[in-house]
């Protein structure tokens, strides 16, 4: 009895270890079957927890290529920007000493044109001296050679304007006259004629027909003469005399 017992418990335990489904079927016997459904689930479970973790790694892995690429272009751009960021202190540089570059040049524009001014006075203050003066000998030849080759007298008329037929206003008014027989010859000497010159020695004309009742004939004689004065002069029946013209 004891044998066959013995034989069975073996058969078992064979059976057991052999035999799947007897295995289920003992352990569903004895309540362990329920325990084993669970840990298949959480098998289960566990596999696709563990295909999502592997997922997740690849995406990590993905997400740190990317991370390291982006590292790397910041390092790039702040190589760069510290690159620009030289570049510009050099340009503040150089403008700040173009900028006073700068400064000494608009001083020393303005010291040549405060010196191009004062050439400018000196050469209007000389060319009207020489003006003046070359009337007063140009006036003193001309009466000259009237008197010598002509037998024309030169005189300087003067007369105070007291309608203001000339300027407007009271002035005395002095002009050369040429007298030849009958022939009064009003003469203006200038070594520049411009119109308002004409239009002067054309009020001094009615002037000097008020005052003596005759009216004269008038010329300028100039050593430039303004296309303009021309013009002018045509207009009026002024005769101009001159070497250079505008």
């Amino acid at each position: 009895m004891a044998g066959e017992s013995t034989a069975l418990k073996n058969k078992i335990l064979k059976l057991l270890e052999e035999d799947r489904e007897f295995r289920y079927a003992m352990m569903g016997l004895l309540g362990f079957k329920e325990v084993l459904d669970r840990i298949t689930k959480l098998e289960e479970r566990q596999q696709k927890l563990e295909e999502r973790f592997a997922r997740l790694e690849e995406r990590q892995q993905v997400l740190e290529e990317r991370l390291a690429k982006i590292e790397e272009r910041q390092q790039r751009l702040e190589e760069k920007f510290a690159q620009l960021e030289e570049m510009f202190a050099k340009l503040e540089e150089r403008v700040i000493r173009l900028e006073e570059r700068m400064e000494k040049l608009e001083e020393r524009v303005t010291r040549v044109e405060e010196s191009l001014e004062r050439l400018s006075r000196a050469v209007v203050t000389i060319g009207n001296r020489f003006g003046i003066l070359a009337e007063s000998v140009f006036r003193e030849a001309l009466t000259g050679i009237l008197r010598k080759y002509f037998g024309a007298d030169a005189r300087r008329w003067s007369c105070m304007d007291e309608d203001g037929i000339v300027y407007g206003y009271r002035s005395l008014i002095e002009v050369d006259v040429v007298v030849k027989d009958d022939a009064h010859i009003l003469v203006e000497v200038k070594s520049r004629a411009d119109p308002s010159d004409v239009i002067e020695l054309v009020r001094i004309g009615e002037l000097y027909k008020r005052v003596t009742g005759i009216m004269p004939k008038l010329a300028i004689v100039a050593g430039y003469v303004r296309k303009k004065t021309y013009e002018v002069a045509v207009k009026h029946g002024v005769e101009i005399y001159t070497y250079l013209e505008e």
